[in-house]
């Protein structure tokens, strides 16, 4: 949780620069969401993540090395600059890329959870929507395909707050665990690592058991606008202030504490240090051959 804030906080004196190809989507406040549930699921499942992620990618393994040279549109990216912030995959750690389509990972995560099945294997499919993505009808779509044939499929719903400027009163109906008919939900206190990686463990053997999907709802809250261009005006401050002082990562912290186990004290440091090096390395790499532009490119 530490690393993704800290690489995403790098991030945006990056973009404030002018450095970044496109702008920044924080997961300030929500940090909790994608790293406990990525921790919960086994090593051969496969997830697909959205764009305040970047946690569920750290625990799948790829590195802030990794990050700043895709935001930067370096050769030495994952996808050869030619994409920017986490819009790539990865087979190896079983990462399916994201996509900026809302809802349409989840008819793909269906049919990756189908595909399990139908080898026999005991794996798990996960993926991620937000309050805006969940009124999509891919959403519907996918999960309904997910229920009726019994899939293993975890989709976690991050309850944040707002889709894009919306706040969930104005673009939905009884909130977000209602959504997904059909499906066995769990909702959970989305700032709460511990509580959210049993929800997540739980959901998982659920799945593994042949119950079928489950909806994963995580309570949580965007503490930062849509993106960096996003100066968040439409939130009151009030209600910042209140989800400030759940912030997961404090939390985790005194959880830790009261078991008598102690955070390096100078691990944010370290972390900091790291990530400048990693960002420095990054904007010295080089940028794409032009020639190669129209390499990996394919027509029906």
């Amino acid at each position: 949780m530490l690393l993704t804030r800290l690489t995403e906080e790098r991030l945006v004196k990056l973009f404030r620069q002018g450095q970044t190809l496109g702008s920044v989507y924080r997961s300030l406040g929500q940090e909790a969401t994608a790293c406990a549930t990525a921790l919960a699921l086994g090593p051969d499942d496969v997830i697909a993540p959205m764009i305040r992620n970047l946690g569920s990618m750290f625990v799948r393994g790829v590195t802030p090395d990794e990050i700043f040279l895709q935001y930067l549109g370096r050769a030495t990216s994952p996808s050869g600059g030619r994409e920017h912030n986490n819009h790539f995959g990865s087979v190896a750690r079983g990462i399916i890329a994201p996509t900026s389509m809302l809802g349409a990972l989840i008819p793909v995560m269906a049919g990756v959870a189908l595909s399990f099945r139908q080898k026999g294997e005991r794996r798990v499919a996960m993926t991620w929507i937000g309050d805006g993505g969940s009124s999509t009808g891919a959403f519907y779509e996918g999960l309904n395909f997910a229920v009726v044939q019994k899939l293993p499929l975890i989709v976690v719903g991050e309850a944040n707050g707002y889709a894009f400027s919306t706040p969930p009163d104005r673009q939905m109906a009884g909130g977000m665990s209602l959504r997904a008919q059909g499906a066995f939900t769990l909702a959970v206190d989305g700032n709460d690592a511990p509580a959210v990686y049993e929800a997540a463990f739980q959901a998982r053997q659920r799945c593994l058991a042949g119950d079928g999907p489950v909806f994963l709802v995580c309570e949580t809250f965007r503490m930062k606008g849509h993106a960096e261009h996003d100066d968040q005006r439409y939130v009151d401050p009030q209600l910042l202030a209140e989800w400030e002082a759940k912030d997961p990562l404090p939390r985790f912290v005194a959880w830790l504490n009261q078991r008598g186990w102690v955070p390096e004290p100078d691990l944010a440091t370290r972390l900091e240090a790291k990530l400048l090096a990693a960002a420095e390395a990054a904007l010295e790499a080089p940028w794409p051959d032009p020639s190669s532009l129209e390499s990996g490119l394919f027509s029906a």
